[in-house]
């Protein structure tokens, strides 16, 4: 199904569906006539020769020189070649594309100025499956993405290169091989491309998809570990919950209930102590805590998605021009700092439920490092270290990037956002969260496998899905190819998509 983007109802799940999924996109035609009239109010101030900020003057610092009529077109190919400044690896396929599928949406509005056939080449580049080759590091988020928007506003001049069916082409050959026109850039078009914080804003909605699931999976670990320590289930009550009043913990706890339901634990007959670790019985508020954190974070970038992230912009209405700071990506990275918190905050209290399995003092009947044989076996204790390391790592990178601001061209963008650094430190906090849920799933599965009753069906069914990847341990192996290939099962999903098969969802979808 073809998205139509109409710069206000864009959101994490469309982009993802975009990114991922090759999803088709169209410019609305009221879009389209917005872009045209918004075009049309520009070439009259030109002609009229109005002083516009980056349009017949140079930026930052330069902002006061004033360009002549010759200068000004060839002033657009000079800014993006000034601004094509990144440097190192290339960003995610998955991550431009969702860039430019923001950028469009930004254009959608007709505040730009750009002309309509810088926004369709954007589309036709989506659609044809040409991605340009963008260096993920150079960006301060401040104004805007240039750096790296800068190697896609590439493109327009047939310059720069991108990926067409994995291949690495001349941006000019990959254009021609999709058969889409070079459209050149005239006045405005290079600066309208690239003003926005819309690669950092693209990889925090891929993120925030991605932390929605990896929640819903820490919930679904949590309550096989419950199970195999034989928890003590009153904490998870929804009366207790709805009392305190947190939308998050009210969803966590009726999750890990969902997984729980059918297991002997909550007969009753099962012996338990009257209150447990707060690893174990404040997870619901801990997880919810990370989940009202998502939230907001998610409602704050799909304002962005949809807003008009430029300078300057024009208003066609009011023949007005406004110059301002619509670029800056502090409404992104400050919730975005949060939510790279939280995940990290649930990792650790993922590991100390980990702890909680592995330790013969704490796990109630359970064999030290879950291992029959301990003494000639260690069982998983080095998991443990690996869990340990990852959530050091996680803690270094939870320093807070929106607060680092270092002043650049010449004072005049003397306060920055530093959103790039945000979503890049967030996509390897994620990569450690799914390395360290894996250790905790596959430590619980093998406890559950030690003990003698029935699980609930979500925890039984989340077991089922971890032996398809990895053995029970009987005696000692290596044991890097299990907790590679449980990172991977995290990642993919695939045990939340079993267990939610099996019980129903663990909460609502992130677009509902």
């Amino acid at each position: 199904m073809t998205i139509v983007l109409d710069g206000s109802n864009l959101t994490c799940e469309k982009l993802v569906r975009i990114a991922r999924g090759g999803e088709k996109v169209s410019l609305a035609p009221q879009a389209l006539d917005r872009i045209k009239a918004c075009r049309a109010l520009l070439e009259r101030k030109i002609a009229q020769k109005e002083i516009m900020y980056g349009v017949n003057t140079g930026i930052g610092e330069l902002v006061n020189v004033v360009l002549d009529e010759s200068q000004t077109r060839d002033f657009q190919k000079y800014l993006i070649y000034n601004h094509a400044a990144g440097i190192g690896e290339p960003a995610p396929v998955e991550s431009v594309r969702a860039a430019m599928a923001g950028r469009i949406n930004v254009h959608a509005h007709g505040n730009s100025g750009c002309r309509p056939e810088i926004t369709l080449t954007l589309v036709e580049m989506l659609n044809r499956g040409v991605t340009p080759y963008v260096c993920q590091k150079g960006s301060v988020g401040a104004c805007g993405d240039l750096a790296p928007m800068s190697q896609i506003a590439l493109l327009m001049m047939g310059e720069g290169q991108a990926y067409v069916g994995g291949e690495l082409l001349p941006g000019d050959q990959a254009l021609t091989r999709a058969g889409i026109p070079i459209p050149g850039l005239h006045a405005r078009d290079g600066l309208a491309t690239i003003n926005g914080s819309n690669l950092l804003t693209a990889m925090s909605a891929l993120q925030l998809h991605d932390m929605d699931r990896w929640l819903r999976q820490a919930e679904i670990a949590c309550a096989m570990s419950l199970e195999a320590l034989l928890a003590n289930l009153k904490p998870y009550d929804e009366r207790l919950h709805q009392k305190r009043g947190f939308a998050g913990a009210v969803r966590s706890a009726a999750a890990i209930r969902k997984c729980i339901d059918g297991s002997d634990l909550v007969t009753g007959k099962i012996k338990v102590k009257v209150q447990d670790a707060y690893s174990m019985r404040s997870s619901p508020q801990v997880i919810g805590a990370a989940h009202d954190a998502v939230r907001w974070a998610r409602s704050q970038v799909e304002i962005e998605l949809n807003g008009v992230g430029d300078n300057p912009i024009f208003l066609p209405a009011e023949q007005l021009t406004l110059t301002g700071a619509n670029f800056q990506g502090s409404p992104v990275s400050l919730p975005m700092e949060g939510a790279g918190v939280a995940i990290a905050m649930v990792s650790v209290l993922s590991e100390r439920r980990l702890n909680r399995l592995l330790h013969p003092a704490l796990s109630v009947g359970l064999p030290a490092f879950l291992t029959r044989g301990a003494g000639m076996f260690s069982g998983l204790m080095l998991s443990q270290y690996t869990a340990d390391t990852l959530i050091t790592e996680q803690r270094i990178l939870s320093a807070p990037a929106a607060a680092l601001s270092i002043p650049a061209a010449a004072d005049q963008e003397d306060f920055v956002s530093m959103g790039m650094n945000t979503a890049i430190k967030n996509g390897q906090i994620l990569e450690n969260a799914y390395g360290v849920l894996g250790i905790e799933f596959m430590a619980a599965a093998q406890a559950l496998d030690l003990r003698d009753f029935t699980p609930g069906k979500g925890s039984d069914t989340a077991r089922r899905a971890i032996r398809r990847r990895v053995d029970f341990l009987e005696v000692d192996r290596p044991l890097y190819p299990d907790h590679t290939a449980m990172r991977e099962l995290v990642r993919s999903g695939e045990i939340l998509d079993a267990v939610e098969a099996a019980v129903g969802p663990l909460g609502p979808t992130m677009d509902a």
